[in-house]
């Protein structure tokens, strides 16, 4: 059976694994791009760029993630009750005492963030504290302080941060080549058009390739999560019951983006139909039934 920590050091070679995918890819399509525009400088802007990038979302990104999201620090006072549920789920999962965040919003839906167990987060939205019954809160929150054990926010946020700007790489090149930058079209050799050519497929392929890097984070973490979060309370119900509410809420979270989706315990994109093309998550009724069949 699938414990808490038994993905820890596979999920950080697979966090080096993304990010030097991530740089190899960069660097491949700067050199196109330089290539197509004739000039040298954008190869090398390209990569400090990324390599900045890389290190500052190893750093930075769970900061990132809580400013995109619009979260605030929960108040221990007003919220004392989800403080003292956190704090002896992290004991019995042997963990730090994660940071507590808040989005104000009535859908129903969590996610963790963080580099590793010591700068952990968790933040829930205001409608999933508010409409889930205390047993379920806590299969949610012990679902995403499995997350933090097994270092797949360090994955997820990462990935947040890295494939945004492959995206805006992709923008500005289509920008220079049609509205100015590089050589003059007449001057251009062949292998020069070639370049260009190839740079103009590379742009409009780069959104698809953020997908897929997305996608790369294996769906099993969810359900690794769900499992290790029903060790942690020993009443997968709970977490089952959960789901079944957060999968027939269909308000959809208001600052979720398909950037940050595959970071919540559930696809917060609900009734945007072009979401369901690049599901992240597990279907809810698998992750269910997995749960009740749980031996525990």
């Amino acid at each position: 059976m699938a414990t808490l920590y038994n993905q820890k050091d596979k999920n950080i070679r697979l966090t080096w694994l993304y990010i030097s995918i991530f740089l190899t890819f960069v660097i491949g399509v700067a050199y196109v791009f330089a290539g197509a525009l004739g000039s040298r400088g954008i190869l090398f802007g390209a990569v400090g760029i990324s390599v900045l990038m890389s290190i500052s979302s190893y750093w930075f990104s769970d900061s990132i993630v809580l400013k995109m999201s619009n979260a605030h620090p929960l108040n221990e006072n007003t919220h004392r009750d989800i403080y003292r549920m956190v704090e002896n789920l992290s004991i019995t999962a042997g963990l730090p005492m994660p940071k507590l965040y808040i989005m104000e919003d009535s859908a129903l839906n969590a996610f963790a963030t963080g580099r590793n167990p010591e700068h952990g987060v968790v933040c829930l939205t205001t409608g999933i504290i508010d409409r889930l019954e205390p047993a379920e809160l806590e299969g949610v929150i012990a679902h995403e302080l499995s997350h933090i054990g097994n270092r797949d926010t360090l994955v997820s946020t990462v990935v947040v941060i890295l494939v945004g700007f492959v995206a805006l790489l992709a923008d500005w090149f289509r920008h220079a080549a049609f509205f100015g930058g590089g050589s003059d079209n007449d001057n251009r050799g062949q292998g020069q058009v070639i370049f260009f050519v190839a740079a103009i497929a590379l742009s409009l392929l780069a959104p698809f390739f953020a997908t897929l890097l997305q996608l790369a984070i294996s769906r099993k973490r969810e359900f690794l999560a769900d499992t290790s979060g029903a060790l942690l309370t020993r009443y997968p119900e709970g977490l089952a019951r959960a789901l079944e509410k957060i999968s027939g809420d269909t308000e959809p979270l208001e600052a979720a983006n398909r950037a940050t989706a595959h970071l919540y315990i559930s696809n917060p994109l609900k009734g945007k139909s072009f979401s369901k093309l690049f599901m992240t998550h597990p279907p809810i009724e698998e992750r269910v039934q997995i749960l009740r069949n749980l031996d525990i």
